[in-house]
């Protein structure tokens, strides 16, 4: 099975860019991997690709949710599953492009098949977790669970209460849902662009400027005066829940902006070490001569495309 191609690497590397290039070169359409894109009302915070972009290559995922509709990670591989064959039907290559870490692993790896958990189980394992601290859970989990144990942290509170609601739920570990889960249908090579740490964050800190000049408060100001939920987890992400504060008048101007920039380093700086956890994934520098750049990918294309493929 030859692979596809997936471009990813921290917020503000210069990954839109690169695919627009990449996608002409390829006669790609993009399946965007990113969690906020596909929401109409979220534009600015987002980077989302411009009208320009969007009309010159054929993008999925983009401005097809509003606030409110459900777009977990698993809806994402099923549909986007789907895409890569319409696409494929097409005679065109489909180009996967985000930074979405949820996204891109649910894509690269399946998702098990847990069944969903009942309110009642969630709010019980939540209670416990508040009244006896996640090392006390930890050590539950050690007990119905070591293998599931072995791999977190026991201060990692969120993960420890997953494990322990499935098993609550279903009676079942965590681990045999993993065990049992699929492999994905298609293959993929991941190329991870990176930059020196001073230079993403130099780019990171001119895109937040950026952000506040083309309307990022103005955009935030009308989804208060629509009246959206401000305690859906897409209006606490960066980017919208420091201008909210802003705009509540919580924190002065400066603050937000400090917020904005210091939070977007620090969410670069985990999905750097998301990435680095996969040995598979290919590292190119996103500085490099922006034709040497596409070379290089394509070359790294060609040559899984030729491991993958039986000897003649």
């Amino acid at each position: 099975m030859e692979p596809f191609l997936i471009l990813t690497g921290p917020t503000a590397v210069g990954k839109t860019a690169l695919s627009m290039q990449l996608a002409a070169e390829l006669d790609a359409e993009i399946i965007s991997a990113d969690s906020r894109q596909v929401y109409r009302e979220l534009n600015v915070g987002t980077a989302k690709p411009d009208e320009q972009d969007l009309q010159r290559v054929r993008h999925h995922f983009i401005n097809e949710r509003f606030l409110g509709e459900a777009f977990t990670a698993g809806i994402f591989q099923r549909e986007a599953y789907a895409r890569i064959e319409d696409v494929l039907d097409r005679g065109r290559t489909p180009l996967i492009v985000g930074g979405s870490t949820l996204y891109l692993k649910a894509l690269k790896h399946g998702l098990a098949n847990i069944p969903d958990i009942p309110e009642d189980v969630r709010a019980d394992i939540r209670k416990r977790l508040d009244d006896e601290g996640p090392e006390t859970l930890y050590a539950a989990l050690q007990s119905v669970d070591p293998q599931a144990a072995e791999t977190m942290d026991p201060t990692k509170s969120q993960r420890i209460a997953r494990a322990l609601e499935v098993y609550e739920a279903t009676g079942t570990p965590i681990t045999a849902y993993h065990d049992e889960q699929p492999p994905p249908p298609y293959a993929f090579l991941t190329v991870v662009l990176h930059r020196d740490r001073r230079q993403l964050y130099d780019r990171i800190n001119r895109r937040v400027d950026r952000m506040l000049d083309d309307g990022l408060i103005e955009e935030v100001r009308q989804l208060l005066d629509a009246g959206h939920d401000l305690s859906i987890n897409l209006l606490r992400t960066i980017g919208y829940k420091e201008p909210v504060a802003y705009l509540r008048g919580e924190i002065s101007h400066d603050e937000m902006v400090r917020r904005i920039k210091r939070n977007t380093r620090r969410y670069a700086k985990r999905q750097l070490t998301w990435f680095r956890r996969d040995e598979d994934n290919v590292w190119v520098d996103a500085a490099a001569d922006s034709n040497d750049l596409r070379s290089d990918i394509r070359q790294l294309l060609a040559q899984a495309s030729d491991v993958s493929s039986p000897a003649s």
